[in-house]
């Protein structure tokens, strides 16, 4: 007699949040001399900026972060406004994001796109909102100390949200650009020497690597690394979904398994062995749904549906609190009544959450 699987009809996530982007990388152009200075001079180029991985945004902009609905945007400015500060403040690091055709005004043409991460150069902003400012700036405008002075008060100049507030309020090309931007930002700021000998390390190939300054060492390119972590969707013969509450989590939330894969681990072998470790739950087959960058500090989320073998929940209540197997039902009832809270809206949790549940999570 056969069976119905329950990942019979899984299909891969169409949306996620972090996994978009409309910008041409264009990276053959990485490692041209004077890259950013000449692209910082075209009229089309507009710069974002981020600061301890969070992204600048125009007046006011900044509560929406904290509501499901409304509309954000990056505060852009114009490349030639903030080209002289580069060579007075060397805490700033410039990346080139990429381009691509858009209208301005009436002329079609490649837009250029930089991100000036501005860590070091500004006192620290806070994880989410902060006095702001005007964000228009004319493309003529003059940066007679204008921008140096707009660097250095930027703190308090702009409303400053991080990539989960910011992701669900804009569009694809604003996504992926601020996830390219707080990605590549990140990685300068944790990594200012190099790993193999210490010296301390440049900015190389438009933002995207970074050079050993040591002669002796042959100024070695370095590259970000990023750390992979599986997360998996756990459903039982009768369809239900398996949802945990870690040990480190605050309040009520609930989600799925996950955990970094490991030396010499293959992707599948990590799903099972992180739902063993933390649930006790043996798994059988397992189908891929699709994969986001989680940039805290340099994840790449991939993300798997798989079909338990055993039903018998053993929780460590170290690592995780608690376990539960939940019908559709049970789940919205649980929501409804606060019991349990879900996974934020740029999580590639919630989506995989929705695709068992069938239906959008209010």
């Amino acid at each position: 007699m056969n069976t119905f699987s329950p990942l019979a009809l899984t299909q891969t996530l169409p949306f996620l949040p972090l996994a978009q982007g409309t910008i041409d990388y264009e990276v053959n152009r990485r490692g041209e001399e004077g890259l950013i200075e000449s692209v910082l001079a075209e009229p089309t180029t507009r710069v974002l900026l981020v600061s301890n991985g969070n992204i600048a945004v125009p007046k006011g902009q900044g509560v929406l972060a904290d509501y499901d609905a409304g509309k954000m945007r990056p505060a852009l400015l114009p490349g030639a406004y903030v080209r002289d500060v580069l060579h007075s403040n060397r805490g700033i690091v410039p990346i080139f994001l990429g381009s691509q055709s858009e209208t301005m005004g009436s002329v079609a043409g490649p837009v250029h796109y930089v991100a000036l991460d501005i860590t070091r150069a500004v006192s620290a902003v806070p994880d989410s909102v902060t006095m702001s400012a005007d964000h228009g700036f004319d493309a003529e405008s003059s940066a007679d100390g204008a921008a140096e002075g707009l660097i250095a008060q930027a703190s308090e100049r702009f409303d400053w949200v991080n990539l989960r507030g910011f992701a669900p309020h804009v569009g694809s090309r604003d996504a992926g650009l601020a996830t390219s931007a707080v990605t590549v930002s990140v990685w300068h700021n944790r990594q200012r020497f190099c790993p193999c000998c210490g010296a301390p390390v440049q900015p190389a190939l438009g933002g995207w690597a970074q050079r050993c300054t040591n002669d002796a060492d042959g100024r070695r390119i370095l590259f970000p690394r990023i750390e992979p972590a599986v997360i998996t969707a756990i459903v039982d013969g009768r369809d239900r979904l398996l949802l945990q509450h870690n040990a480190a989590w605050k309040g009520n939330l609930y989600s799925v398994s996950a955990g970094f894969v490991e030396a010499g681990e293959n992707l599948e072998h990590a799903a099972r062995r992180e739902a063993m470790e933390e649930t006790g739950i043996r798994l059988g087959e397992v189908r891929y749904l699709g994969s986001q960058p989680w940039p805290f500090p340099a994840s790449l989320m991939m993300a798997f549906k798989a079909q338990a073998l055993s039903t018998e929940i053993r929780v460590d209540h170290e690592e995780t609190a608690d376990a539960q197997w939940f019908t559709r039902d049970e789940f919205t009832a649980a929501m409804i009544s606060g019991r349990i809270g879900v996974p934020g809206k740029a999580t590639i949790a919630r989506y995989m959450i929705e695709e068992w549940y069938g239906q959008p999570l209010s």
